[in-house]
């Protein structure tokens, strides 16, 4: 269970940042790896390491939310679109495993003394859908992250001088 706050402030705006840094990057770094083959050995691990970090910091940010939920009301669509984040964090991290799960194959068929000259075809096939996949993963997560930040701002912010006056919905004299 994650906690309220933090020295009086909400949990929530703090774990969110985790995943508003970690998961771009995780996607910024699968796209790398789809492609740039040749970055998978060098940074693979560091990939799938953060989109790890990236997908296991979404449950926090979603339950610290919910306990923001219960103290100030009902964000709308906002709560909606962060409980969807995990079906987009998930299908990511599969990615980066599967991206550097290639390079492993590739590489430990090299060892064995088939070149990448020899192998099938239909392996190549392989490495080029699993790319496209991740690339149109990684592009999903930011839009969807963006969504999120979106519908958040606009919860927190909507009823802000600063807000009403930005859409000419302030005063005039």
């Amino acid at each position: 269970m994650v906690p309220d706050n933090v020295n009086g402030l909400p949990v929530h705006p703090l774990v969110v940042h985790a995943v508003v840094v970690l998961l771009p990057l995780a996607a910024l770094g699968v796209v790398a790896l789809a492609v740039r083959p040749s970055w998978r050995g060098r940074f693979g691990v560091l990939v799938v390491l953060i989109a790890a970090l990236a997908t296991a910091a979404v449950p926090l940010a979603t339950e610290s939310g919910e306990s923001l939920e219960r103290r100030v009301g009902d964000p709308g669509q906002h709560a909606e679109l962060g409980d969807q984040l995990i079906w987009f964090a998930l299908p990511l991290l599969v990615a980066a495993v599967a991206l550097y799960w290639l390079h492993r194959r590739s590489a430990a068929r090299t060892t064995e003394g088939t070149s990448a000259a020899a192998r099938p075809a239909k392996r190549g096939a392989l490495g080029v859908v699993v790319a496209v996949l991740a690339v149109v993963v990684a592009a999903a997560n930011v839009v969807q992250i963006y969504r999120i930040g979106d519908s958040g701002a606009k919860a927190v912010w909507k009823d802000t001088p600063a807000a009403s006056a930005a859409h000419g919905d302030g005063d005039e004299d």
